[in-house]
């Protein structure tokens, strides 16, 4: 049995082909196209499921008045002619015809105080004037009569039909008459003067807008009574306060030591918080000639050149002294870039848009320096978000992510 189950191990040698033979190399094939697809599955899942953390900036836009900037600094826009208008007289508020934002001419009456008393006081005054002309006219006919006797008297004297009496007393008379006409004509001057002082007293009760101008803040409504010097208790002294809007300029503090950088009638440009985009020229009007000791500033006061009329006092400002005048094309913003986005792919300068979690290639091309950005002539636009420094293993169609700072 032992010799029979030895005899089944014996290896065949005879020249017979096995039936199988043929089929080893098929398979032998199949395995490494098997393998060879694996390989690429896996390749095209790291590629595409790896995701790789990138810096990002975004393009954005700035001026190239900032490559012309000496020194920035910061104020609010004041009214260089302000008034809180009152009146010089005492009264209560019994009319009021503006409220805030309220445009006014010079010379036209906002308000309007109690003045039953002081109207008539004008009107006795005005009587007292028809009083004294009255007289005075009644004083004319009398010297006129009396000039009349005294002539008529003369002539008779010199013929000798009448005493040297009768003319002493015409001549009297005639002197009497002219010293009244004096003294009508006198009162007729005080009555006069007496209408003139109750006209202004009426007039004090009319507050009037003392020049063209918009009102800022209301302090008095009707019925509140005011004084000049707002002494009495719950007494108002200003009804409005009033601004020139065609007088509105930038008080801006500038530093002791940066002080030799600026000087009169040097060109600035303007940014308002409440505008952003918006940049206006002006021009340095005035350099208070005094330094404020607490900060060791010194006020630069800003003239405007571009006028808006959304600009409205104690607005919040941004000044920028310019070396020089700016051409009217460098005065609109331009759109840039980091430097540190753009990178060279096959001898063009690109820069990679985050796109949907990926990294798209974009050529560019690029202007001159606007402080530390380029200027965009071609490729991304505002807003887009770059990748910054991109390394040579990035392409396009990444999957990227923002890493966290």
């Amino acid at each position: 049995m032992a010799n029979e189950d030895l005899s089944r191990l014996k290896i065949d040698r005879s020249g017979a082909a096995s039936p199988t033979g043929h089929r080893k190399r098929p398979r032998l094939i199949s395995t490494l196209a098997i393998v060879a697809g694996l390989s690429l599955l896996l390749i095209f899942y790291f590629r595409t499921g790896t995701v790789a953390e990138v810096e990002s900036g975004t393009v954005t836009t700035a001026y190239p008045s900032q490559s012309f900037t000496l020194l920035n600094a910061t104020g609010y826009v004041v009214a260089q002619r302000k008034a809180a208008v009152a009146s010089k007289g005492t009264g209560r508020v019994e009319w009021l015809g503006v409220t805030e934002g309220s445009r006014v001419t010079e010379g036209e009456i906002i308000a309007r105080l109690e003045n039953m008393d002081v109207s008539a006081a004008m009107e006795q005054a005005a009587a007292n004037v028809r009083v004294a002309k009255a007289n005075l006219q009644q004083g004319q006919a009398e010297l006129i009569d009396a000039e009349a006797a005294f002539n008529r008297n003369s002539e008779l004297l010199a013929k000798g039909f009448i005493s040297q009496f009768a003319q002493d007393i015409a001549t009297a008379r005639f002197r009497k008459a002219q010293a009244a006409v004096l003294g009508y004509q006198a009162s007729v001057g005080a009555a006069e003067a007496n209408h003139r002082a109750a006209r202004i007293a009426v007039e004090q009760t009319l507050i009037r807008a003392p020049f063209d101008g918009v009102v800022l803040t209301k302090s008095a409504n009707v019925g509140d009574v005011i004084t000049p010097f707002s002494s009495a208790l719950d007494a108002k002294g200003a009804v409005v306060t009033m601004a020139d809007m065609n007088t509105l300029e930038v008080e801006a503090d500038v530093s002791e030591s940066n002080l030799p950088k600026v000087k009169l009638e040097q060109p600035c440009e303007i940014q308002l918080d409440a505008m952003p985009d918006v940049r206006l020229r002006g021009v340095v009007q005035r350099i208070v000639p005094t330094v404020d000791r607490a900060k060791a500033t010194v006020v630069v006061k800003i003239r405007f050149i571009d006028r808006d009329p959304d600009i409205l006092p104690e607005m919040s400002a941004k000044i920028a002294f310019l070396e020089k005048e700016m051409a009217a094309e460098q005065r609109t913003a331009r759109p840039v870039v980091q430097p540190d986005a753009i990178v060279q792919r096959n001898g063009k300068n690109v820069v990679f848009i985050m796109k949907d979690e990926r990294a798209v290639e974009t050529p560019i091309e690029t202007g001159g320096k606007i402080g530390d950005m380029l200027e965009v002539l071609k490729g991304p636009k505002v807003g887009d978000k770059v990748i910054l420094r991109p390394g040579d293993g990035l392409d396009n169609g990444d999957k990227v992510r923002t890493v966290a700072k």
